[in-house]
């Protein structure tokens, strides 16, 4: 049982409903590491002591091993401190909105260097509108000079270059 305060009447500790709560998402937890990559794995402030049980769960693939792996990996992990989950958690939630960011971001540029290179000097025009410290000579340049590489089915220079230009200006103004 888990007693009461003489004093104030409150609970000393958590209720078993808290504490099942608590235990089943630092599981979950261990699932998402566990489902990392080593590089995704190394970005994180993981504790030296979780490393190999990481690497046993990944490596572990049969249903039933697995399971009882993931649930040993969390029982390590509830002796780690509140604070280390929590670092671990938010790590995990701002690298996810981090990659959507970067995403999103990267569709942008590749829309906007294919409007570039179908519609010329209007989107040309439009782009630099809405971000003026662009340089226009260098992206027109870069829309002759690929547009010429596609005539003469020459490798894409100028095409990765033209992407690298629309996405550092649309980094830039956001």
């Amino acid at each position: 049982m888990r007693g009461r305060d003489e004093d104030t009447g409150q609970f000393l500790s958590p209720s078993r409903s808290e504490q099942r709560r608590a235990a089943l998402d630092v599981l979950a937890l261990g699932e998402r590491l566990a489902a990392l990559t080593p590089t995704q794995l190394a970005k994180l402030p993981v504790p030296e002591a979780l490393l190999p049980h990481i690497a046993e769960t990944r490596r572990i693939t049969a249903h039933v091993a697995r399971k009882r792996q993931v649930a040993f990996l969390a029982k390590q992990m509830r002796r780690e401190d509140d604070e280390v989950l929590d670092a671990i958690r938010d790590a995990l939630d701002a690298g996810g909105e981090a990659a959507r960011r970067e995403t999103a971001l990267m569709h942008r540029a590749e829309a906007w260097r294919e409007r570039l290179l179908a519609e010329g000097d209007e989107a040309l025009t439009e782009f630099l509108a809405a971000r003026p410290a662009s340089d226009r000579q260098r992206l027109r340049q870069l829309v002759r000079s690929t547009l010429e590489e596609r005539a003469r089915n020459k490798p894409p220079r100028a095409f990765r270059e033209l992407f690298r230009e629309v996405r550092e200006a649309l980094e830039a103004g956001e």
